[in-house]
C-alpha cells in the first residue's frame, strides 16, 4: 500500500510545502484544513496532477470529535494507521501579556497545544493497536528556546509542544513510535510577507546564514525525521533557523 502521512493545517504556508514534498516522495497524503475549503482544493489539484495521491479533510484540531472522525477517514482510505503524523496547525496573535485576553490565550493554546495533543493521542493509539511503529513530528518555534513579546500565548503553547514531544517520546518508544520537534526560525510565507513586506530583509540582515528560510527548508528536516534514517532519533528538537536563535546578544563589537 506504500507509506502514508498525515499532516494538520495542510492548506496554506508550512503545511501546503509539507504535504506537497511528502507526496513527491512516494506518500499518500491527508491533510486537514479548517473553513479553507479552496486553497485545499488548490493543494489536492496540484498533487494530483502531478501523479501523487492525497485527500483533503475539514477538521478542528482542537475538538476531540472532529479529530476521531477525520482520523477514521484517513485511516479508512490508507487501509491502516498511518506511519507518519506531522503536527502542523497552528495560529498565533499578537498582543502584550497585559492586552491579552481570554479568548486568544484560549484560541492559541486550543489550537496549538491542544491540537497537538489530540491528533498525537488518536494516532499513537491507532499505531499501538495496529502493533506498528511510526513517527509524529511537531512543529515548534525559535520561542521554544527564547521569549518572544507581544506574542505570550503563541511562545506559551509552543514551548508546550517541545515538552510534549519529550514525554511523547519516553511514552511512545517502547512501541516503536518516535517523536519529535522541528523548531523554525524566520521562514518567508505568504503570511509572513503579509505580515511584514519587509519581513526578509529585516531576519536575513540578523541570521548567521544571512537570509530568511523557506518552507523548502522545513520539508527535508521533516521528510528526514519521517523516515528510517531517522529511526534512533526521537524525543529531540532540530531548529532549522539558520543559527538565529543560536547566537547569543553580544554587546561587544566583534
Amino acid at each position: 500500500m506504500g507509506r502514508s502521512a498525515i499532516i494538520t493545517g495542510g492548506s496554506s504556508g508550512i503545511g501546503r510545502h509539507l504535504a506537497i514534498a511528502f507526496a513527491q516522495a512516494g506518500y499518500r497524503v491527508a491533510f486537514t484544513h479548517r473553513n479553507d475549503g479552496a486553497a485545499a482544493v488548490e493543494v489536492v489539484a496540484e498533487i494530483t496532477g502531478a501523479g501523487g495521491q492525497v485527500r483533503a479533510f475539514s477538521s478542528d484540531v482542537g475538538d476531540p470529535a472532529s479529530v476521531t472522525a477525520f482520523m477514521d477517514e484517513a485511516c479508512d482510505w490508507f487501509g491502516d494507521a498511518p506511519d507518519v503524523l506531522v503536527n502542523n496547525a497552528g495560529i498565533q496573535t499578537w498582543a502584550p501579556l497585559l492586552e491579552l485576553s481570554e479568548e486568544r490565550w484560549d484560541a492559541v493554546i486550543r489550537t496549538n497545544l491542544t491540537g497537538t495533543f489530540l491528533n498525537t493521542r488518536e494516532v499513537g493509539r491507532r499505531l499501538v493497536a495496529a502493533g506498528k511503529g511510526g513517527s509524529i513530528i511537531n512543529l515548534g518555534s525559535g520561542c521554544n528556546k527564547l521569549a518572544f513579546p507581544k506574542l505570550v500565548d503563541y511562545t506559551a503553547s509552543k514551548g508546550g509542544v517541545e515538552q510534549f514531544t519529550k514525554v511523547a517520546a519516553v511514552e511512545l518508544g517502547p512501541h516503536g513510535i518516535r517523536v519529535n520537534c522541528v523548531a523554525p526560525g524566520a521562514i518567508e510565507t505568504e503570511r509572513t510577507r503579509a505580515e511584514a513586506p519587509d519581513y526578509a530583509e529585516t531576519w536575513g540582515s540578523v541570521t548567521p546564514l544571512r537570509r530568511v528560510g523557506t518552507p523548502a527548508d522545513i520539508a527535508g528536516p521533516v521528510l528526514f525525521l519521517a523516515g528510517q534514517e531517522a529511526g534512533f532519533v526521537t524525543g529531540q528538537t532540530i531548529w532549522v533557523d539558520g543559527g538565529v536563535f543560536t547566537q547569543a546578544f553580544w554587546p561587544y563589537p566583534s
